[in-house]
């Protein structure tokens, strides 16, 4: 049997505003997780950030260095087959070299991974059967990962999943990446908070609290989520995992939320294909880090 903390992966997600860091030992739990406030610059300070804040992590944890298996990194970007390059970035402007600019502050071995292929990976750690799905990521950004025959498909060109950029709103609100109607302008988490400058679970109180704004601002949320979703459906007839941030909060929903899916597709009267993230919170990282453990646990 396994010795489970005789390895160790680490994992980092990096989003606009935030640095988050995981390390899972060899059953991929969760022994240590650190989640910083850090807005994303292409600068050598903030690689640098993020190299002092992962040695403080593993210090404080008491991990050797012949411990660790490697750590990921999961970006808001399109990664290369290769997991070494980035090849587009609107969210936060990465570029080519990100690797390296990493590199120089994290003396171990690092890969780069889109985020929401990341997290999809932790479904299919979770549940072995899991043949086909569609993993909706709910963040501050949409993002989209498909499994298809168990292995996540990432397309001829890394670009399959970028599902917050079909149209939602012909000729609707302003994405920010210059289109208009995109599906990330009306269902990313950002839409429930952005007015207010609330956190998302200060939103969610309120809809819990029946604030009327709020109530009403959640009610017009789930119904463009409902549309895509159901567009999703149609196109890929498979399950839908609801994830990212907002699909951390999706459980208590999720009755409401089916009953609007089924008002926009005639074909089926069912919305069980519709399920909730395994991981609320910490997915991507989670995700990264897990792709160490795989392969590591190939080898015994």
């Amino acid at each position: 049997s396994l010795i489970k903390n005789a390895r160790v992966a680490l994992g980092i997600d990096i989003t606009q505003n935030h640095v988050t860091i995981v390390a899972l030992d060899l059953t991929g739990s969760i022994i240590s997780s650190n989640r910083s406030r850090r807005h994303f610059e292409p600068t050598d300070d903030y690689y640098s950030y993020v190299g002092s804040t992962l040695d403080t992590f593993i210090l404080d944890a008491g991990f050797q260095p012949d411990q660790i298996l490697g750590v990921g990194i999961g970006l808001p970007a399109l990664v290369d087959a290769d997991k070494k390059s980035i090849f587009f970035s609107k969210i936060i402007n990465l570029s080519s070299t990100t690797l390296e600019d990493f590199a120089r502050y994290i003396p171990y071995p690092i890969e780069l991974y889109n985020d929401a292929n990341a997290a999809v990976f932790t479904e299919t750690w979770t549940n072995h059967n899991m043949k086909n799905a569609f993993y909706l990521m709910l963040s501050n950004n949409i993002g989209g990962s498909m499994i298809i025959n168990g292995t996540i498909y990432s397309g001829d060109a890394q670009r399959s999943g970028e599902i917050g950029h079909v149209p939602l709103v012909p000729n609707g609100k302003k994405c920010y990446c210059g289109k208009q109607g995109c599906a990330d302008a009306y269902c990313a988490a950002s839409v429930l908070t952005d007015d207010t400058k609330e956190t998302l679970e200060q939103f969610m109180k309120k809809v819990e609290e029946q604030d009327g704004q709020a109530v009403k601002v959640w009610k017009e949320y789930l119904n463009n989520l409902a549309i895509l979703i159901s567009n999703l459906r149609m196109a890929y007839d498979m399950d839908i995992i609801l994830g990212g941030e907002v699909g951390g909060y999706l459980a208590d929903h999720m009755i409401t939320l089916g009953k609007k899916v089924m008002e926009y597709n005639g074909f089926e009267h069912d919305a069980r294909y519709l399920k909730v993230c395994s991981y609320k919170r910490e997915a991507s990282a989670v995700g990264v880090a897990k792709h160490y453990l795989q392969a590591f646990i190939k080898t015994l």
